[in-house]
């Protein structure tokens, strides 16, 4: 089932997407489960929305590809390696990518993001199912001087607008079949299996909750694959996953 965040008649709302329309619902579907109000809304009508605001955090996984480690010369992680994004990050699809003063190198990530359903701590990897309430896409955008500057990446990665999730939100979804695909202008720039994730989606939950509580809508982006590079302003960046659909947004600088 796939759930979409939109904007329609200056009115913010959650819907199922079927077959080119959207079906009304009460509200929230994470919060106030799956009751329709009875109308309908053409796709074409509708503007989608970042499909979660996490009201907590995004927690994100670094170098969980090894490819991608070694792209940057960086050794592959024991353990599932932890940072946050502020939920002020968090665009839509279609939203604008702004790129800071600060930075001269920002770069794309594509990601499979998976959305916390239920309040989770201490969960064990073969019960992480039962807390998920979905999954979309991400664009771990990062502001790669900086990263490397600063020597911790809170600003690297913390920047408004530096979180693209969506288009909608997939609550049925077969992550061993699912592949990344980024592309910048329409060049292919990544792309590969999500099962060559070092750290499961399993093994990332119970890691993480061992550590904090994940809450409802609650993000979790899973690493990327080899293949990242520099955008600039007037650049589109399109991430997609098989099953989950296209995140696409531009660039500008601020």
């Amino acid at each position: 089932m796939k759930i979409a965040r939109f904007s329609h008649q200056d009115a913010i709302r959650y819907g199922i997407v079927d077959d080119g329309e959207l079906v009304v619902l009460d509200g929230d579907p994470m919060f106030a489960g799956y009751s329709p109000t009875g109308e309908r809304v053409p796709l074409a009508d509708a503007v989608l929305l970042a499909p979660v605001i996490p009201r907590s955090k995004v927690v994100c996984v670094g170098r969980n590809y090894g490819a991608h480690a070694e792209e940057l010369g960086n050794d592959v992680p024991a353990e599932p390696m932890l940072f946050f994004k502020p939920n002020t990050a968090v665009i839509g699809p279609g939203d604008v990518i702004v790129r800071p003063p600060q930075s001269t190198f920002t770069s794309f990530e594509g990601e499979l993001a998976v959305v916390i359903g239920s309040i989770a701590k201490n969960v064990t990897a073969d019960r992480a199912s039962e807390v998920i309430f979905g999954y979309t896409v991400a664009n771990d955008v990062t502001a790669r001087d900086l990263q490397k500057t600063d020597g911790q990446w809170a600003r690297a990665k913390g920047f408004d607008t530096f979180c693209p999730l969506g288009p909608v939100i997939e609550t049925e979804f077969d992550v061993s079949e699912a592949t990344i695909e980024t592309r910048l202008n329409g060049e292919v720039a990544q792309q590969g299996p999500v099962a060559d994730m070092i750290h499961s989606v399993a093994d990332i939950i119970a890691y993480a909750s061992a550590a904090f509580t994940l809450l409802p809508g609650d993000v979790i982006l899973t690493g990327t694959p080899a293949g990242v590079g520099a955008f600039v302003a007037g650049d589109t960046i399109e991430v997609e996953i098989n099953g989950l659909g296209i995140l696409r947004n531009t660039a500008r600088d601020a």
